[in-house]
């Protein structure tokens, strides 16, 4: 590994992600990437007691379905690294529970995919793992039901607010020498610009995402043009179009190849308002759409930047404020 800039790691022997594994619940399945998915589920509560219970199953096989099509045999993982957006990340410890693998449970609210496989690679790039699992889960159901309200209510939703993504999204991190890569790791910074709507995370989180963009760029000294797609986690159509005006105005224009996981995820027809969010929203993307698109060549180097509100059901109701935090990682075909 070697460090670019104050917040940028290049790695030395780029990390392989040589399988994936992704499961989404039913109207994930009816979006634009259902082809993509390993797995859709016929009903979000798959034959559980609850959607809490659901979500760890889900999270659980997709770690078994990435380490099944990586060809590496479950005891050569070395550790698993995962988070979710539940109160002490239940899912992942839960998962963790029935895997039995050494386990490094992480938050980073929506963007803990992208934060996992920088740790991730940092490990593998630093000769402490051969192969290990980053994963991440969310569930519309059990999401609504701890930050806003039990669904039972039947609540209007805001024409602001995103859906959480039903589904789970794994990938092995390995030092085999294989396409895709992932080349370059930009932490990112706490940033809070004041905003306080939970029920608009686009707006609150689209200046950590520009924040880590520009920050990778003037680390590594890459421009819009050395990507096929930059892509940010969550931000929905509020937030993208947002993060899009603010690196316009640093000098940046990435409009010709620059989306959002939130914005794609959906049709516009399923009526999500703002789009989508959750761990699982740039998860099953990348893992999905991403990683097989660039095994068969349409993409060669992406940028993903995932983003995630820092915010829990205690600072909102003490009327805190949002701190946002966006983590990039550089996929490449090299």
């Amino acid at each position: 590994m070697k460090k670019l800039g104050s917040q940028t790691i290049k790695f030395e022997n780029p990390p392989s992600i040589i399988g994936t594994g992704t499961i989404v619940g039913p109207k994930e399945g009816q979006g634009r990437f259902k082809e993509y998915y390993d797995l859709i589920l016929k009903d979000s509560i798959y034959q559980e007691k609850s959607w809490e219970k659901a979500e760890t199953k889900i999270l659980k096989e997709a770690v078994e379905m990435a380490i099944k099509n990586s060809k590496v045999p479950t005891d050569k993982i070395e550790y698993l690294i995962a988070g979710d957006l539940l109160n002490q990340i239940v899912s992942a410890g839960f998962a963790a529970r029935e895997l039995g693998l050494p386990f490094l449970g992480i938050y980073g609210a929506c963007s803990t995919i992208a934060q996992g496989a920088l740790l991730g690679s940092m490990i593998v790039d630093g000769g402490f793992a051969e192969n290990l699992v980053a994963a991440v889960s969310s569930h519309f159901c059990t999401a609504e039901r701890q930050f806003r309200f039990p669904l039972e209510l039947g609540n209007q939703r805001k024409p602001t607010s995103q859906w959480t993504v039903t589904g789970a999204g794994a990938m092995v991190i390995s030092s085999q020498i294989q396409n895709p890569r992932i080349t370059f790791a930009t932490v990112g910074k706490v940033i809070d610009m004041g905003e306080a709507d939970p029920n608009d995370m686009g707006t609150a989180m689209a200046p950590a995402a520009v924040d880590t963009i520009l920050r990778h760029f003037q680390d590594t000294g890459k421009t819009p043009d050395d990507y096929d797609l930059i892509l940010t986690g969550d931000l929905g159509s509020i937030g993208k179009d947002i993060a899009e005006e603010l690196l316009k105005q640093k000098g940046y224009d990435i409009s010709n190849k620059y989306s959002d996981c939130g914005v794609l995820i959906f049709y516009p027809e399923q009526d999500v308002h703002a789009g989508a969010s959750g761990c699982a929203c740039a998860a099953v993307v990348t893992c999905g759409y991403i990683y097989k698109e660039m095994l068969n060549g349409k993409y060669n180097r992406v940028l993903l930047v995932a983003t995630g509100a820092l915010m829990s059901t205690t600072s909102t109701q003490q009327g805190e404020t949002i701190p946002c935090i966006a983590h990039a990682i550089s996929i490449e075909n090299l």
